[in-house]
C-alpha cells in the first residue's frame, strides 16, 4: 500500500518505459463522444469476465480483482486484507516464492497489487503474445496460495515494516489518506486503522488466512478484466479453460457499511511529533455513488480543487499565501469511480505557522459559498472539460491498466462494465442548479470534519 494518489504512485515505475495510450476509442461524429469497446460475460462459477480489444500497442494489460478489501476485514484483524495483498505473492500450486514476479518481469512485464476500501487486485502488463501465460498465473493462484507459517510470519514483518516507514515515521505520516477515515467515519468498517496496528497484525493466525483465503479469493467474489492487443475468442478460450474449473465459494452476508447521516461538526487535532509545519484537512462525506449528486460533486472537486483554476488554489496559495499547493479530491485511495460505498471529499495543505486554521476555513467557507449561491453554466462547462479530460487520461494511460481498473470495478460493483461509456454523458446532465444545490447539502460545516496537524518537531 502506497500513499495518495495511490493508483497513480503504485504505477510510477511504468513511467521509465514509453507511455503509450491504450485507449483506443470509436469517435462519434455526430455528438463528440466515444465508446470504449467491451465484452462482458460470466463464467459458471460465478468470474466475472470484461474484455476490451485495442490494437494500438503489442502489449495486454490483465487486471483481477477481489470484492474484499479495508472495510470488511475482521475485527480486531485489523491491516488483514492489506497482509493477505502481500501474501498473494508467496508462491501457489505451480509457482513458488516470488515465481510468480519472476514470471511476469522475465517476459518483459511489469506488475503490482493493491489493497483499497473495497477491493484488493492485481495486475500485469506484458508482451500481447504472453496473455496466455498470465491469464495461467493468475488463476493458478485462485487456485490455492502457499499458505505456510514461515510465509505469514515473514510477511507480518514486511507489513510492520511498511506501517512504521510509511506512517509512524514520518512526518505527516497517514495524513490525511489513512487518518481522515478513522475521524470522519462513525462505521467501524469504514472508520478502523486499515493500515493495521501492529498487535493485529501480530496475533493474524494461520487459520485466519487459510479461512480468508478460501472465503474471499474466490471466483464468485473476483473479476477479470483484460485490456489491449488480443483477440476475444483466444481469451475466452484461456479463461474458460484455467479459471472455468476453479470451485466458487459460500459468501458470508456483507455487513451494514452505511454511515449516519452527519449533523454536527467535527474537529480534531493530532500532534505528530516530526512536522515542522501545521497542516490541516477538510472532509466533507459524499453523496450516494452513482446518483446525480454524486456526479455534480465530481464537478465540485475540479472547481474547488483540482488545477491552478479552481478556486482553493486560486484564494489560498495566489491570492493570500497561506500555502504553496492545496490538495484534494474524491477517494485519496484511488478515484470518484473505483470504491463502493462510503467517501469524503477532501482537500489538505501544509501551511506556515503564522496563519491560524480559521483563516484557512474562512477561504473554505468563502469558496463554498459561491458555489452555493453563483454557479455560471460557463463555471459549469469549464468544470466538464476538465473532467473529460481526466477521465480520457486515466482510459488511455498505463498501457491499458487505467481503462481495466474502470472495467473490473464497474463489473464488481455494478454487475455492468459497459457503465464506462456513460460516465461523460452523466456529467453533462449537471445543471448549475444542481451544483448549487449539492453543495448546500453536502458542502454545509455540518456535514464537515476538520483534522489539523500540531507540529512538535521544534519543540524543545
Amino acid at each position: 500500500m502506497h500513499k495518495p494518489n495511490h493508483f497513480i504512485r503504485l504505477l510510477a515505475f511504468a513511467c521509465c518505459i514509453t507511455v503509450v495510450s491504450s485507449c483506443k476509442v470509436k469517435e462519434e461524429k455526430s455528438t463528440g463522444s466515444f465508446t470504449v469497446p467491451v465484452e462482458y460475460y460470466k463464467l459458471k462459477n460465478g468470474l466475472k469476465v470484461a474484455l476490451s480489444q485495442d490494437k494500438t500497442s503489442p502489449t495486454v494489460a490483465i487486471a483481477v480483482y477481489y470484492n474484499i478489501g479495508f472495510r470488511i476485514e475482521p475485527k480486531d484483524r485489523t491491516g488483514f486484507a492489506h497482509l493477505f495483498e502481500h501474501m498473494m505473492f508467496q508462491g501457489s500450486q505451480n509457482l513458488g516464492k516470488m515465481e510468480f514476479i519472476k514470471l511476469v518481469q522475465s517476459n518483459g512485464g511489469i506488475l503490482n497489487g493493491s489493497t483499497r476500501f473495497d477491493f484488493t487486485n492485481y495486475f500485469e502488463v506484458m508482451p500481447a503474445h504472453k496473455l496466455e501465460t498470465a491469464l495461467w498465473a493468475e488463476a493458478d493462484r485462485m487456485k490455492g496460495l502457499a499458505i505456510t507459517q514461515d510465509n505469514l510470519t515473514n510477511q507480518q514483518g514486511v507489513v510492520k515494516n511498511e506501517v512504521r516507514v510509511n506512517v509512524l515515521n514520518q512526518p505527516y505520516g497517514g495524513f490525511p489518506w489513512l487518518d481522515m477515515p478513522q475521524y470522519a467515519n462513525e462505521n467501524w468498517y469504514n472508520a478502523h486503522n486499515f493500515y493495521g496496528d501492529l498487535k493485529d497484525l501480530d496475533s493474524a493466525k494461520l487459520e485466519d488466512v487459510n479461512s480468508f483465503f478460501k472465503t474471499f479469493y474466490a471466483p464468485n467474489n473476483a473479476s477479470i478484466a483484460v485490456v489491449g492487443d488480443f483477440e476475444i475468442e483466444d481469451a475466452k478460450k484461456w479463461i474458460e479453460k484455467y479459471f472455468g474449473e476453479i470451485p466458487s465459494s459460500t459468501l458470508p452476508p456483507k455487513p451494514d457499511i452505511s454511515e449516519p447521516k452527519q449533523e454536527k461538526e467535527k474537529r480534531f487535532t493530532k500532534e505528530d511529533k516530526l512536522a515542522e509545519k501545521p497542516a490541516i484537512a477538510v472532509a466533507y462525506k459524499m453523496p450516494e455513488r452513482n446518483s446525480p449528486e454524486y456526479y455534480a460533486m465530481g464537478l465540485i472537486d475540479q472547481m474547488l480543487v483540482q488545477g491552478q483554476d479552481s478556486k482553493l488554489y486560486l484564494s489560498l496559495v495566489q491570492d493570500k499565501g497561506y500555502t504553496g499547493g492545496v490538495s484534494g479530491g474524491i477517494n485519496y485511495l484511488g478515484s470518484m469511480y473505483n470504491y463502493s460505498g462510503p467517501m469524503v471529499w477532501m482537500a489538505d495543505l501544509i501551511y506556515d505557522a503564522n496563519v491560524s486554521p480559521d483563516s484557512i476555513l474562512a477561504q473554505v467557507d468563502k469558496a463554498v459559498n459561491e458555489l452555493q449561491t453563483n454557479v455560471t453554466q460557463e463555471d459549469l462547462d469549464l468544470a466538464v472539460v476538465k473532467t473529460r479530460s481526466k477521465l480520457y487520461d486515466d482510459l488511455g494511460g498505463f498501457f491499458g491498466i487505467g481503462r481495466a481498473d474502470m472495467l473490473a470495478c464497474f463489473a464488481l460493483f455494478d454487475d455492468d462494465p459497459s457503465r464506462i461509456n456513460t460516465l461523460e454523458d452523466e456529467f453533462k446532465k449537471v445543471t448549475p442548479e444542481l451544483i448549487k444545490k449539492t453543495a448546500q447539502e453536502y458542502l454545509r460545516p455540518t456535514n464537515r470534519t476538520i483534522l489539523i496537524v500540531d507540529p512538535k518537531a521544534n519543540a524543545k
